[in-house]
């Protein structure tokens, strides 16, 4: 075969691949569109999704004949916040946890694993517990983003002690990865349970379910403070998608083609930390999806950033608003946390994951 020919044949698979992932990515955001219509009908008083959609339209101003305000009230006050801030925080898991294994060079770097979560996860229970004695100016000034930022810059430095912990000579160990983030999270660990300790009976209460993970008491205000501050992230890290593939063939050559790898590292990390703590701030605790999704998208998408990412935000905030669905119906009229739910499919898909990574080492 001639190169003629072998350049016919790349430049038609090529053509396939990006077809294929046109059409993923459309399948990605009509499943989102499916999930939050759902979201939004079921629960205790079930509501049709013809309701739903008119309710939506009406509210949009447009001539859609009369709604029921029972409806009316339960969409507006209690699903659609709900709903909006599941789609915020999965999307803010999701793109984090596929940026973070671009930037280490593996998949099974994690916000929760590497203790970037656990660390967001005592800055806010530091604000909870400590904000009305020792913070009190500190949480004046900032209002309701202080919870928010306090998570921010918790996992900020953890992800930056483990990130200078795990490189060395310009490669990252895996081995030394998530071992630092075993330490971090026990680290992190005791801090949250001597804060715990010191709550009093509300707090204790209120930090119990936090740390399960959950979305329920949504408010408009917690989502209108958590997309001013994961709008960023969300944003910022698919421009930077270039980037982070030049890193997956290692920072000497990313270097070499003119990319200044310290400088986008740090901004990275920093974006990423942002996405994690803000979602950590109004859901608690929420593990594995910044770790499945990007992997499940791999392997239908392949390695491509520019692909990954954006497709990472529809498939998150979908996964995240299911495990809410399931969390508020399995055992009605309770609700489950979405935390145990996460962790009960993340854990065995992990354990999976790492006897691949296994397989590939031997």
């Amino acid at each position: 075969m001639n190169s003629t020919a072998l350049t016919a044949t790349a430049i038609a698979g090529l053509q396939r691949r990006a077809h294929r992932q046109r059409w993923t990515l459309a399948a990605l955001l009509a499943f989102m569109l499916s999930v939050t219509l759902l979201s939004i009908a079921i629960g205790p008083v079930t509501i049709p999704p013809s309701e739903v959609l008119r309710v939506m339209a009406a509210s949009l101003g447009l001539p859609v004949g009369e709604v029921q305000p029972q409806h009316v009230a339960v969409i507006e006050t209690i699903r659609l916040p709900r709903t909006l801030l599941g789609l915020l925080v999965g999307a803010a898991l999701a793109v984090a946890g596929a940026s973070m294994q671009g930037l280490f060079r593996n998949p099974l770097a994690d916000p929760g694993l590497i203790g970037v979560s656990a660390g967001s996860a005592l800055a806010a229970v530091s604000i909870i517990v400590l904000g009305g004695q020792g913070l009190t100016v500190l949480t004046t000034a900032l209002g309701a983003f202080t919870l928010p930022l306090a998570a921010f810059g918790g996992g900020l430095i953890t992800t930056l002690v483990v990130y200078r912990l795990a490189s060395r000579d310009g490669q990252t160990s895996v081995t030394t990865l998530l071992l630092a983030g075993i330490a971090i999270n026990a680290l992190c660990g005791a801090g949250t349970g001597l804060l715990t300790y010191l709550a009093d009976d509300q707090q204790l209460r209120n930090l119990t379910f936090w740390s399960l993970g959950s979305l329920g008491g949504a408010t408009w205000s917690q989502v209108g403070s958590l997309a001013l501050l994961v709008t960023l992230p969300l944003f910022a890290l698919p421009l930077l998608a270039r980037t982070l593939n030049a890193l997956l063939l290692g920072e000497a050559e990313a270097g070499h083609l003119g990319i200044s790898v310290q400088r986008m590292q740090r901004l990275i990390v920093a974006l990423a930390a942002l996405a994690v703590g803000a979602a950590v701030a109004v859901s608690g605790l929420i593990g594995f999806i910044g770790l499945v999704v990007p992997h499940l998208l791999r392997l239908a998408l392949g390695p491509d950033h520019r692909i990954l990412l954006p497709g990472a935000a529809l498939l998150g905030g979908s996964l995240l608003l299911l495990a809410d669905l399931l969390a508020r119906t399995l055992v009605t009229p309770a609700e489950l946390p979405i935390g145990i739910l996460t962790a009960l499919l993340g854990g065995p898909f992990f354990l999976v994951l790492l006897m691949r990574q296994r397989g590939v080492a031997a």
